[in-house]
């Protein structure tokens, strides 16, 4: 069987957490157990160098290579401590973003050396990869509206949603390179209309993918 470890990725606003909550609530109807996961983040660790990377002032202006390291390091964490104990356990695990977003945000759009960001990602995965990706493709311009219309706490930013419009259209761009580059793994979602169309979508390439595992 292949490993239940389904991954979303996209540009910020383009829907991923809602999809992911009616992915969970289908498989949860299915009597399957499913684990929820967010990069960075998941385990403690992980959560304290979220909040560094996202919201600390102390992270303000980081450098990128210090940027893909941190993503990295709490990746490592969670695959160790959280992921492989669950597949090992035949559970299902969703997670919002996992090693593409290194290759498109530290990558492509940072302009990091691409070969080295690829040995990094590959040291703190070992061989624990998804199954199945799911790429969220929405227009850069609504992804913007959708991130302006977010409520956050008083005085709370965020590092990661205060990029250019260039910025996010380099990451857009990345995940269609990625998704035409990987086309087995990786499955581009049109993001654009109603949740529950966006949603078909999305079960149409599950069901696909698990084929004989969702029977």
């Amino acid at each position: 069987m292949k490993p239940r470890f389904i991954t979303f990725e996209g540009s910020e606003g383009c829907g991923k957490t809602t999809q992911i909550a009616l992915l969970t609530d289908w498989l949860k109807q299915r009597g399957e157990t499913v684990i929820c996961l967010r990069e960075p983040g998941g385990t403690p660790l992980g959560e304290v160098i979220r909040h560094l990377l996202k919201h600390d002032p102390a992270g303000q202006n980081m450098s990128a290579e210090s940027e893909l390291l941190l993503f990295t390091s709490s990746r490592a964490e969670i695959v160790r401590k959280v992921i492989r104990p669950a597949l090992t356990a035949s559970q299902w695990v969703i997670c919002d973003r996992f090693h593409d977003s290194t290759t498109v945000y530290q990558g492509i759009a940072r302009g990091l050396d691409l070969d080295s960001v690829s040995a990094i990602n590959n040291f703190a995965l070992g061989n624990t990869l998804p199954s199945l990706t799911l790429f969220l493709d929405l227009d850069p311009e609504e992804s913007r509206k959708r991130m302006l219309r977010r409520v956050r706490p008083l005085g709370e930013s965020d590092r990661m949603e205060s990029e250019p419009p260039e910025f996010y259209e380099k990451v857009i761009n990345g995940y269609r390179q990625l998704a035409n580059n990987e086309p087995q793994r990786v499955k581009r979602i049109d993001a654009n209309g109603d949740k529950n169309v966006v949603f078909t979508r999305i079960l149409t390439e599950v069901q696909h993918a698990f084929s004989g595992q969702l029977d």
